[in-house]
């Protein structure tokens, strides 16, 4: 028993030992741990103006409009023109303004919007962009070559690059020159570090990192009174039924349970034939919004309201029944009978488009 103590002292004395050498070595020890390579290429992936970070590749015109139409027409419209999700991409600039590099429309007060191409001075944004955020329902999706090749398109749609023109790691630079408002940039304010695009002037403040004589947490001794949270109105009702953030429902106060909840805490009742059947409903419901968000459907649709297309209750009013035509539609895509704006084709499955088609047909139910 007295080996077996000492044994356990020395095994315990070592990891100690070995704990105060990795906290040594550390700039702030037991606060985290150094990123790993693989760790620090996942978030490293900004295109800087000087094109550091551009990874090597290329993409046509070509295989750029193939992408835009299929990825991001429906939000942009067909020539990157459309106002009607987000401000128009293209427009506004003239040949005369890639000669410049000024966008002359920028300072004409009658001229009414400004479009990306009018404004973005610099090619890497575009690329750096689209290369994160795009599309909209499945940012970072693309490939390097469908990045490339998209940038591509949209320039020439601005009239910046040819037809025929494939654009890549190597010819990036070349037309950066040509870039409408290349010349409204300005590093006057001297907030980019270094020296790579201005004379290196000091800001106008400096703010240093502190990792000392940190002010402590502050505790919170009053919260918003019941009455008052739904004094703007009911914050989920007022959020954009995209994307993870969420409204909290103001119309209860908080930590109080939503009327499905206090449904579910309910005493349950003898189960009936009727019952059974409702079960059997609400558990298509659930497959069918689960393979809604899982498709990216709810990207364009809501239930209740019109966001990009109609919402879910509109088309389950006017196709009642049509389970055959909405699996139809759904795989196909198509514009015309909602609206201007193209639904793309869906890349889901027979199956999945069945039991989305079959939820509406019988009334998008919840």
């Amino acid at each position: 028993m007295f080996r077996f103590r000492k044994a356990v002292l020395a095994a315990a004395l070592l990891a100690v030992a070995g704990l105060a050498g990795a906290q040594g070595a550390s700039k702030w020890p037991g606060v985290g741990r150094d990123a790993t390579p693989k760790e620090v290429a996942a978030w490293d992936i900004d295109v800087r103006p000087d094109f550091k970070g551009l990874p090597a590749g290329s993409g046509s015109v070509a295989k750029g409009q193939d992408v835009w139409e299929g990825k991001c027409a429906h939000c942009h419209g067909i020539f990157g023109e459309s106002g009607e999700v987000f401000s128009p991409l293209v427009g506004g600039t003239t040949a005369e303004d890639i000669k410049t590099g000024r966008v002359a429309k920028l300072t004409d007060s009658s001229f009414p919007g400004r479009t990306t191409l009018m404004k973005v001075p610099t090619v890497s944004t575009l690329w750096d962009y689209i290369n994160r955020a795009m599309p909209w329902t499945a940012p970072k999706s693309l490939s390097t070559e469908e990045v490339y090749a998209v940038t591509a398109f949209l320039l020439n749609l601005g009239g910046i690059v040819p037809d025929d023109f494939v654009l890549s790691d190597k010819n990036i630079a070349d037309v950066q020159k040509r870039m409408p408002n290349r010349n409204g940039m300005t590093t006057d304010h001297a907030m980019w570090p270094g020296k790579e695009f201005g004379k290196g002037a000091k800001p106008d403040t400096k703010n240093v990192a502190c990792m000392k004589d940190c002010v402590p947490e502050a505790k919170v001794s009053s919260f918003l009174p019941d009455y008052a949270r739904n004094a703007h109105g009911n914050l989920a009702e007022q959020n954009r039924l995209v994307g993870a953030q969420r409204g909290v429902d103001t119309t209860r106060p908080e930590g109080k349970p939503g009327a499905a909840a206090s449904a579910a805490a309910q005493p349950v009742a003898q189960a009936k034939p009727a019952a059974a059947k409702a079960d059997a409903a609400g558990a298509d419901n659930k497959a069918a919004l689960a393979l809604t968000q899982k498709n990216s459907c709810t990207a364009c649709h809501a239930m209740n309201n019109k966001l990009v297309g109609p919402s879910f209750q509109e088309i389950a009013k006017k196709h009642a029944g049509k389970v055959d035509y909405l699996a139809g539609k759904i795989k196909a895509g198509g514009s015309g009978v909602w609206g201007p704006i193209p639904m793309p084709a869906q890349a889901l499955s027979e199956a999945e488009a069945k039991t989305i088609a079959a939820w509406l047909a019988s009334g998008a139910g919840k």
